[in-house]
C-alpha cells in the first residue's frame, strides 16, 4: 500500500493534479453573509471573486475541525497504513496544529506524519506535488518524508498585488507591512521567508511586476517545477507564461487560480510564480 498524501486547500492545486495524483484536500472555511462554505467546493472561485470585488465587509477564514481531520485519516485508513499530511505555514494558519492534533483522535490504526510546510499557495503545492510523486513510486512514509523536507528549501515563489489592503486587514502581512502607504500605482512583490509575508520591492507598473516575477525565475541554474497561479486576473497569468515559455516547456507549467481563502487575503490582483528548483 502506498503513502497517502494531504494537503490543505491552501495549496491550490488544479483539480486535475489531485484527480492524477490521489492528493486528498482538507477545505479551509470562509464566511460572509453570516454562512460558512468550504473553500473550492461549496464556493467557486470566480463566484467569489465577483463577490469580493463589490463586497462592503471583508469575509474571514477559519481552519478545518480536528474531526474533520480525523475522519480523512480513518477514511484513508482503509486502504493505506502510511499518511503524510502537508499543510500551510504555522505562522499563517493554526491548520498545522488541528491535522497535528486530530491523529490522536483516530479510530484506526495508521502511521500519520505531519509537516508544517512554512510556505502557502502554489509553492506549497509543488511540494505536495513531489510527495505524491515518490509515494506513487513506492517510497515508504520516510523516504517520502526526505524527499519533502529535502524540497522545501529549494521551493521559492514571488506574488505581484496592486494593492495590499487584504493582507493587511487579514492580519498576514508580515514584514510586508514596510510596503504599506508606498505611492499609489506602485506594484508591491511580495514573497515568503520563514513561513511569513516579506517584501521584496515594489514596481511602477504591472508590467514591470510581470517582468519582475520572470527575472526572479532566471537566478535558478535549474528548475525542476514551476507553477503560475493567479486570483482574478487570467489576462496577466497569461503574459507572465508567455514570458516564461521560452526557457521552460509551457505544458510544463502548473496554472492555478486561487482559492476564495487565499483570495480573501490578497484580493483579486494576485499573480505568483512559483518553483522548485537550485540557484546559479
Amino acid at each position: 500500500m502506498s503513502v497517502k498524501i494531504v494537503t490543505d486547500s491552501v495549496a491550490d492545486l488544479p483539480p486535475q493534479t489531485l484527480r492524477e495524483m490521489g492528493i486528498t484536500v482538507i477545505p479551509l472555511y470562509i464566511h460572509f453573509s453570516k454562512m460558512a462554505y468550504r473553500d473550492g467546493i461549496d464556493l467557486t472561485a470566480g463566484t467569489f471573486y465577483e463577490y469580493l470585488a463589490n463586497a462592503k465587509t471583508l469575509p474571514t477564514t477559519s481552519v478545518p475541525s480536528l474531526g474533520e481531520f480525523a475522519e480523512s485519516y480513518d477514511r484513508l485508513a482503509e486502504d493505506t497504513d502510511e499518511i503524510l499530511v502537508i499543510t500551510i505555514s504555522s505562522k499563517l494558519s493554526a491548520t498545522y496544529e488541528a491535522a497535528l492534533q486530530a491523529v490522536t483522535l483516530m479510530k484506526k490504526k495508521c502511521r500519520v506524519k505531519v509537516i508544517d510546510s512554512t510556505l502557502a499557495i502554489m509553492a506549497q503545492g509543488l511540494v505536495v506535488i513531489k510527495a505524491a510523486e515518490v509515494a506513487q513510486a513506492g517510497a515508504n512514509l520516510e523516504e517520502v518524508e526526505e524527499v519533502v523536507r529535502h524540497s522545501i528549501p529549494r521551493v521559492d515563489m514571488r506574488a505581484a498585488f496592486d494593492t495590499l489592503k487584504y493582507l493587511a486587514r487579514g492580519g498576514r502581512i508580515g514584514k510586508a507591512q514596510a510596503l504599506l502607504g508606498s505611492m499609489l500605482n506602485v506594484n508591491p512583490i511580495i514573497g515568503l521567508k520563514d513561513g511569513e509575508v516579506f517584501p521584496f520591492g515594489r514596481e511602477r507598473s504591472r508590467a514591470k511586476a510581470i517582468q519582475h516575477l520572470c527575472d526572479f525565475t532566471r537566478n535558478y541554474a535549474s528548475i525542476e517545477k514551476i507553477a503560475v497561479e493567479h486570483a482574478g486576473s487570467p489576462d496577466d497569468a497569461e503574459i507572465l507564461i508567455e514570458h516564461l515559455s521560452p526557457f521552460f516547456p509551457r505544458e510544463q507549467i502548473y496554472i492555478s487560480r486561487s482559492s476564495p481563502v487565499i483570495g480573501t487575503h490578497t484580493g483579486p490582483s494576485l499573480l505568483v510564480v512559483a518553483l522548485l528548483g537550485d540557484r546559479v
